[in-house]
């Protein structure tokens, strides 16, 4: 058999449709896109929500933890099913049947039923190491960095949209007619039927591999999960990414309702100021992807771990003044700071999960994947919490945050790993386009 790494993309084509790894690339960052708007399009509707069914602030931070813990099995899940059956697969079921949830979460009427489809909807979470799977076994070692950022980041502006634009379909619901109650439901029906037709065109449209044969991984997951799962590299990456994507999402989920309570802003500017994390993944995540590949080339594997604790380190810090400062001006200019950081972070990590293990490329990225959700989780209690204000939840975290980011300095790559890295096509680094 010959070596896959010869069949996979060198370049990133961006304005291609035409071969298998460009039509991979737009379909995976789309997918995911729509994912984030359906996981958290709710987020910005929350101050109707929360009169509309009454929760308190205990509930509504249960209803946030609910759509991220759920998407930790369903991360892992997700990688084990990936080397088992393919992304093309797991990413069309993924899609049709988490569009039901987020089509259906209108119909709830109380905060049992509201919190239980919040823990369904989570699940659609799981998109992103679908995302990361199919981008990693399509493009070669030179790219694969940037291909990993820039599907993941254009797919994590679906957070950012989200927070602007449903608080938009919801008044575009409430000028023709509908009350603000009925409103908040019809507009999650939006992004629940664009996923449902994006799963059938992926199941269409998309391969497994460049040649469209099934990866050596495949049916042999059990094991390769395993294997990932022993490696204490993995586990530290888990931790890494929780300090990054799961504070992410965790600012996704609050970030309006505390610009509104804290500094009494307006539903629209508050969701505009939350949304600009999100929008910052146009270019950010896939910046930290670009730099990791460039730290790659020039210093290995080494380098790349060395950029992740630096914009990780620096994303604590930020975040901590965000919590200090009361003004609302330099508070948004150290949000915004800690947004190009926190985004930034994400595409190193994943600038470095591609050479952690290579026969297991679903269990890796599934693991380290699910820690960004177990972190959202742990913020997620920070913010439950009574005795906290949210300047006080948000400081803690800040640390917690710049306290992880040494944990770096215990990545080291296998001689496999070197190997990869060595090859001619790992020569040219960063990102190429052509038309």
């Amino acid at each position: 058999m010959s070596n896959p790494i010869c069949h996979k993309a060198t370049r990133i084509q961006l304005f291609s449709f035409s071969t298998p790894p460009m039509r991979a690339f737009h379909l995976t960052w789309w997918a995911f896109f729509l994912c984030f708007i359906g996981w958290f399009g709710i987020a910005p509707l929350m101050a109707v929500v929360r009169e509309d069914l009454h929760l308190t602030k205990a509930q509504i931070a249960n209803t946030v933890i609910a759509s991220v813990a759920i998407t930790v099995i369903a991360r892992l899940f997700t990688g084990w099913l990936c080397d088992r059956i393919g992304p093309r697969l797991t990413y069309s079921a993924l899609l049709i049947l988490g569009s039901l949830p987020i089509m259906g979460i209108g119909l709830a009427n109380s905060y049992e039923s509201f919190l239980l489809l919040r823990l369904a909807i989570g699940a659609v979470g799981a998109s992103f190491v679908i995302t990361q799977y199919h981008t990693t076994v399509m493009f070669a070692p030179n790219v694969v960095g940037t291909a990993n950022a820039m599907t993941a980041g254009w797919g994590n502006l679906g957070g950012g949209i989200a927070q602007m634009v449903m608080p938009l379909i919801l008044g575009a619901f409430i000028g023709l007619g509908s009350d603000q109650f009925l409103a908040w439901r019809l507009a999650m029906v939006v992004p629940g039927v664009a996923m449902l037709l994006t799963g059938i065109a992926y199941y269409l449209l998309t391969q497994d591999t460049p040649d469209g044969r099934p990866r050596e991984s495949t049916g042999k997951a059990s094991g390769a999960f395993l294997q990932a799962a022993a490696d204490y590299r993995v586990w530290i990456l888990f931790l890494l990414y929780g300090a990054c994507f799961g504070v992410e999402i965790t600012v996704d989920n609050i970030a309006a309702l505390y610009f509104i309570d804290h500094y009494q802003l307006s539903l629209k500017t508050a969701g505009l100021l939350a949304g600009s994390i999100g929008m910052m993944n146009i270019f950010a995540r896939t910046l930290g992807g670009y730099l990791g590949d460039r730290a790659g080339a020039v210093w290995g594997f080494r380098g790349r771990c060395l950029l992740l604790g630096a914009v990780v380190l620096g994303e604590g810090i930020a975040l901590s003044a965000f919590a200090i400062f009361k003004d609302i001006l330099p508070a948004i200019a150290s949000f915004l700071i800690f947004g190009l950081l926190v985004c930034m972070a994400c595409g190193a990590t994943y600038a470095i999960t591609p050479f952690i293990n290579r026969r297991a490329v679903g269990a890796v990225a599934g693991i380290v994947g699910a820690g960004g959700n177990a972190g959202a989780v742990a913020a997620g209690l920070l913010f439950k919490m009574e005795a906290l204000t949210g300047p006080q939840a948000f400081l803690i975290l800040g640390l917690v945050v710049t306290a992880v980011s040494p944990l770096v300095l215990a990545l080291k790559s296998g001689k496999a790993e070197e190997l990869v890295l060595a090859t001619p096509e790992a020569a040219e680094p960063g990102l190429a386009m052509s038309a």
